[in-house]
């Protein structure tokens, strides 16, 4: 039963993938990504048919390439596939089939729609952003108040960060940035808002530590990347990770009885 499941997330996470790959790449380029458009090669215009959009499988058996012209099909749509796949399986093994998997689930979409974008463009869509922080704060009511709030005061300090630094930098920082941590805050309630804010600076600041040390960035060239997609990996390592990290660091963790895990409808103390 197990496998599966595990199976069956993995799956399931990959269809996903495929999805938000469609979605974010027809938003960047002004298109529509509901109703009846069909999806076709960028290079020919050739109408893929059901055997060239199963997710993994038909990049690899078709080897990265147009059935009809043969152009190259970008290797980024099997690693968003690939990486869906992982995320659902990670969220299933940690969380089972619970209220903290569901908000887990329904956030995570959500990082990667909101990265792809962030990465091709620069550009955040504040529908994406925010659509997952309101659907888990409406899945916090069966927390009851207090979990709605926790997820209220998330939103609230994701977006006053950014906001904070956008004013002293004076737009230093776009706003799509400060609309993306509100839209997680709603997901991960104030404390693992706050955590996975820092956890996404460290990682982009790596990042950029190590493209700086092979000279693929240059200091004081006016040279930009990307934050929202190192943000995005901070919220779900604090979604895996987050209950540990903070039962490590002395916190207590007060799980109310009607609800078997500890997250998100209660309070890290």
């Amino acid at each position: 039963m197990m496998t599966g499941l595990t199976l069956a997330a993995g799956i399931l996470g990959a269809c996903f993938g495929s999805f938000l790959n469609v979605v974010a790449h027809r938003s960047v380029t002004g298109r529509s990504w509901w109703g009846k458009e069909r999806s076709v090669c960028e290079s020919c215009g050739h109408v893929l048919g059901a055997t060239e959009l199963i997710p993994i499988v038909s990049w690899l058996i078709q080897g990265g390439k147009c059935r009809k012209c043969g152009a190259k099909i970008s290797v980024r749509y099997i690693l968003v596939e690939i990486l869906c796949a992982f995320m659902a399986v990670t969220i299933f093994l940690r969380w089972g089939i619970s209220w903290a998997g569901l908000i887990c689930a329904v956030g995570s979409f959500g990082l990667v729609v909101n990265s792809l974008t962030d990465y091709e463009t620069g550009d955040v869509f504040d529908v994406f952003a925010l659509t997952p922080g309101v659907l888990c704060l409406i899945i916090r009511i069966a927390g009851g108040k207090w979990a709605v709030l926790d997820g209220l005061e998330g939103a609230l300090a994701g977006w006053g960060i950014f906001a904070a630094i956008i004013v002293l930098s004076r737009g230093g920082m776009g706003w799509g940035d400060a609309v993306f941590m509100a839209g997680a805050g709603g997901v991960m309630g104030l404390r693992f808002t706050l955590f996975s804010f820092y956890a996404g600076i460290m990682l982009g600041g790596f990042y950029v530590i190590i493209m700086m040390i092979i000279g693929r960035l240059h200091w004081g060239k006016g040279e930009t990347v990307p934050l929202v997609p190192f943000l995005a990996a901070g919220v779900f390592l604090t979604m895996i990770y987050g209950v540990e990290i903070f039962g490590y660091l002395g916190g207590r963790i007060l799980s109310p009885d009607i609800f078997s895990v500890t997250w998100p409808f209660s309070a890290v103390n």
